[in-house]
């Protein structure tokens, strides 16, 4: 058994709040490439990762308004050198020799609207944008933030698979957010300190497929079975509860660019050496023999995935074990939509 470390599970401290003017150390000379860089996510992941002293350069790209947000960004004293990358003709000069591609790219959830709704537009802006990834960037570390997650992922695997670059180890579907929820509510309902506190969440990115393992909760935390069931359903619909309170004005950005700001710190972190790295992330996995993608925590290091923490889903409790079986059916589906979405080839979205 790992010795999983609390380290990623403190809130985000960057550079900025230790030392604005620090200097990157030698070998950290990492580039990383926000594709989608103009929208909601994409502006405050900017901001966040232009804020680590693990970056040496930081590709901003968008169909639109990117520049704008390089130059405001550029002002920063911080060490990454920000460069903008505006409509397709720029797409793979923005991809060429980065570590790290994080994609946020799409359309938000609006009032109403699943993350199965979002599927057609949003599919084909990933499929596009691996596909440029796989050409220009293809032993890159692979972040998917686009919804809905549990169908994007088998996607750009699906793509990385026909170019013949897929590396199961570095494509990542981020689901940082639903630990972060968790990790919060649990700490504000029994009063305690949230650096403190650590909930695994496995399954997918959606619905009934967030499944927040309580019983594993670190520091070890008794819960009530009603505490239990509200403080589930309130995680798995927390993107809900953000998308009503901003009544039509858009959805869960802010938090979301946080989440991934941290996981991708983690994956800079590994890809420099350290060896105590662990996130919840939804991966290619053997975590569970009926899918062939979970969420689940795992340890990063230099080369992506290199080990999968299997004892958070021994020793469960019946409600989470039966919550555990239920996700099964919807999450394959969703894996099997995304991957027919790829193999019937349809028109790439315009990005």
């Amino acid at each position: 058994m790992h010795d999983i470390s609390l380290r990623n599970h403190k809130p985000l401290v960057t550079v900025a709040a230790r030392n604005a003017d620090v200097r990157p150390r030698a070998a950290a000379t990492y580039k990383a490439a926000v594709l989608g860089a103009g929208g909601g996510i994409g502006q405050p992941l900017s901001l966040l990762l232009k804020m680590s002293p693990l970056l040496s350069h930081l590709n901003l790209y968008d169909i639109a308004n990117v520049k704008g947000v390089a130059a405001d960004l550029s002002h920063c004293n911080t060490p990454s050198l920000v460069t903008p990358y505006t409509g397709a003709e720029e797409l793979a000069e923005s991809l060429k020799g980065v570590d790290l591609i994080i994609i946020p790219a799409g359309v938000p959830r609006k009032p109403g609207m699943t993350r199965d709704d979002l599927f057609n537009i949003n599919a084909g802006i990933v499929k596009t944008l691996v596909e440029a990834a796989a050409d220009y960037a293809p032993k890159a570390w692979i972040n998917i933030i686009s919804n809905p997650v549990n169908s994007t992922v088998p996607i750009a695997a699906e793509v990385l698979k026909k170019k013949g670059v897929f590396d199961p180890k570095k494509l990542f579907g981020v689901t940082t957010l639903d630990v972060v929820r968790a990790n919060t509510f649990v700490a504000q309902q029994k009063t305690l300190r949230l650096i403190d506190v650590d909930v695994p969440v496995v399954g997918g990115h959606a619905g009934i497929t967030i499944l927040p393992l309580l019983s594993k909760t670190r520091p070890k935390t008794e819960f009530t079975q009603e505490e239990i069931e509200k403080l589930t359903v309130r995680i798995q619909n927390a993107g809900t509860e953000v998308v009503e309170a901003k009544a039509g004005a858009g959805s869960a950005t802010l938090s979301m660019a946080y989440a991934a700001a941290r996981f991708a710190e983690s994956c800079l972190r590994a890809i420099d050496g350290d060896a105590d790295v662990y996130e919840c992330t939804y991966v290619k996995s053997d975590v569970m023999q009926e899918l062939p993608f979970f969420a689940s925590r795992v340890k990063l290091g230099k080369d992506g995935v290199e080990a999968f923490v299997h004892t958070d889903i021994r020793g469960l409790t019946e409600y989470e074990e039966k919550a555990l079986q239920a996700l099964v059916p919807e999450l394959k589906g969703s894996i099997e939509k995304g991957i027919n979405f790829v193999n019937k080839q349809p028109a790439a979205a315009s990005v």
